[in-house]
């Protein structure tokens, strides 16, 4: 089956898995979890590393080429690099991106290349030392901007992923959009969303994409619309003047979905094929109670096969009761 393209039940390709390799986080941020952290799994309820590379495999022989993988923090987890490095030699795989929080990222950024990891997405919310320790509950902002300038240093690509948050960071939005004028970085503003461990924090979501739009344009009147990937979840900008761009993800308000091209898969292998939905496959049962590659394989072509149309739909489905509120860091990012 390797080179074959499958496409889900709304005609858009599967080329895309997020994994999480881990629900495990250094940092606290609000609008993740809540202030006591929340229960994380045993280690025998997580995917092993071998268990991943055998699922991301499978995947790769229907049309799977980009892996994304998030947390909690990926570089919690031990022997990162390690499966990293097994991860690229998968035939069909294309590259290796992580999403990170940076605070433990330093040490391993010279393996970055040579590891085959492509890019990585920077979360930093703030460049305000007290508002970050405010969102994060940690004080390490120095240790996330070494990673940042460590990154760009050693040529990987780089994006800083900013959840703007009513009352928090809106302060920030000029601030990090200009982190671009100096640097060649794209800086993504996000929209909020309500995984966190309790449920949204508004009752009326303020910081809409077009409030930071026009935030954006309040400062910067040159903005001027890129073209983007079919698949971008992010509207990009040029700036006159900056080496990067900044973008805008339309997270909450869900107006990517037509053309979306990834699925998720947890750190104990339960199935995404939206953020949104509750799971919609247990594969670490599958894997674990002895199916074989062609099972594994027929039940994840079954699953994209089913896919909701967008995330209201996958919202709409979830089990009776089962209202999004559960930990960004639980369900990979």
């Amino acid at each position: 089956m390797q080179g074959k393209q499958f496409f889900d039940n709304h005609g858009r390709p599967i080329e895309y898995v997020r994994l999480a390799v881990t629900d495990r986080c250094n940092l606290r941020c609000f609008y993740c979890m809540p202030e006591e952290g929340i229960r994380y799994l045993p280690k025998k309820e997580l995917l092993t590393y071998e268990e991943m590379l055998r699922l991301v495999g499978i995947m790769a022989g229907f049309g799977v080429k980009k892996v994304r993988l998030t947390g909690g923090e990926p570089f919690v987890r031990k022997d990162l690099m390690y499966f990293i490095k097994k991860l690229n030699e998968i035939p069909g795989i294309e590259g290796i991106h992580i999403t990170t929080n940076g605070v433990l990222t330093l040490p391993h950024i010279e393996e970055f290349k040579a590891a085959g990891i492509k890019s990585v997405n920077l979360s930093l919310d703030t460049l305000d030392r007290e508002r970050f320790h405010s969102i994060t509950r940690r004080d390490e902002l120095p240790a996330v901007m070494d990673t940042f300038h460590a990154l760009l240093e050693r040529g990987i690509e780089t994006k800083i992923n900013a959840v703007v948050m009513d009352g928090q960071n809106t302060d920030d939005i000029v601030p990090l959009a200009m982190l671009a004028k100096a640097h060649k970085v794209d800086v993504r503003f996000i929209e909020e969303m309500p995984f966190n461990g309790e449920g949204s924090h508004y009752p009326v979501l303020v910081w809409t994409h077009a409030k930071i739009h026009q935030e954006l344009v309040r400062a910067f009147p040159s903005l001027s619309r890129r073209v983007d990937e079919a698949a971008s979840t992010s509207a990009t900008y040029s700036i006159d003047g900056f080496k990067g761009s900044v973008g805008i993800i339309a997270a909450f308000t869900r107006s990517f979905c037509g053309t979306c091209n990834r699925i998720r898969m947890t750190a104990q292998g339960t199935l995404k094929t939206c953020l949104y939905d509750d799971g919609v496959l247990d594969l670490r049962a599958l894997l674990r109670n002895g199916a074989n590659d062609a099972e594994v394989s027929a039940a994840l072509l079954k699953a994209f096969g089913q896919r909701a149309k967008d995330g209201f739909e996958a919202e709409a489905r979830r089990a009776k009761g089962h209202a999004v509120s559960e930990s960004m860091s639980t369900i990979g990012g």
